[in-house]
């Protein structure tokens, strides 16, 4: 499926995903640190599985990676991935206390896959509702690595790379701290398709 041909209707759709997703998630996150969260509109957009490391700033770029099994009506992978600083930066916002180490404690890590979930069980909650589609994920997992390294996952756990992929990018800030979340749900192959069926944005 040619990317120019998605329509203006479909993008539409994904951004009102967008919009509910986020709208959720800052309420959740606000809920968890007891603080107001203000979302900026999330940018939305389909890409080819080749550019997500260049929006991640290149294949060698540290991040950290919170990956997801995604089941039900569309199969594939979700992915939420936090650069170092925006890692550091929600880490204070939970724990209202910096920590500058290099290295990211069994604390921290626990702390930043819990947001991933919320985040993402967010998103996958306003597709469904969109959609209609019976949607389930599984339980997060984190992993702190370069950015191709963390890309790679389903290739080795389930041997596709998805041609298409959902990219939303969030930004939430509290006071005069900023965290920039970049969430990436991965179809399988047939399941691209499907959702676009699912959507209404072609016919079935």
């Amino acid at each position: 499926m040619d990317i120019n041909n998605l329509n203006i209707m479909l993008l539409d759709i994904l951004k009102e995903i967008g919009n509910i997703g986020s709208g959720n998630a800052a309420t959740a996150l606000a809920n968890i640190i007891n603080e107001k969260i203000d979302m900026d509109v999330p940018q939305v957009k389909i890409l080819d599985f080749n550019e997500v490391a260049n929006v991640l700033g290149g294949a060698e770029k540290p991040v950290v990676g919170i990956y997801f099994e995604m089941n039900g009506d569309i199969k594939g992978s979700i992915m939420f991935i936090l650069d170092i600083d925006s890692a550091r930066c929600l880490l204070k916002l939970l724990f209202k206390s910096s920590n500058e180490k290099d290295e990211f404690t069994d604390m921290d890590m626990s702390a930043l896959s819990e947001v991933g979930n919320i985040l993402a069980a967010s998103y996958i909650n306003s597709l469904s509702m969109l959609s209609n589609m019976v949607l389930k994920i599984s339980v997060p997992s984190i992993a702190f690595d370069m950015a191709g390294a963390i890309l790679s996952v389903p290739a080795i756990q389930f041997g596709y790379i998805s041609d298409k992929v959902l990219f939303i990018e969030t930004q939430f800030k509290e006071g005069n701290n900023q965290v920039t979340g970049n969430l990436f749900l991965i179809p399988e192959l047939d399941s691209f398709e499907t959702m676009l069926k699912k959507l209404g944005v072609v016919e079935i």
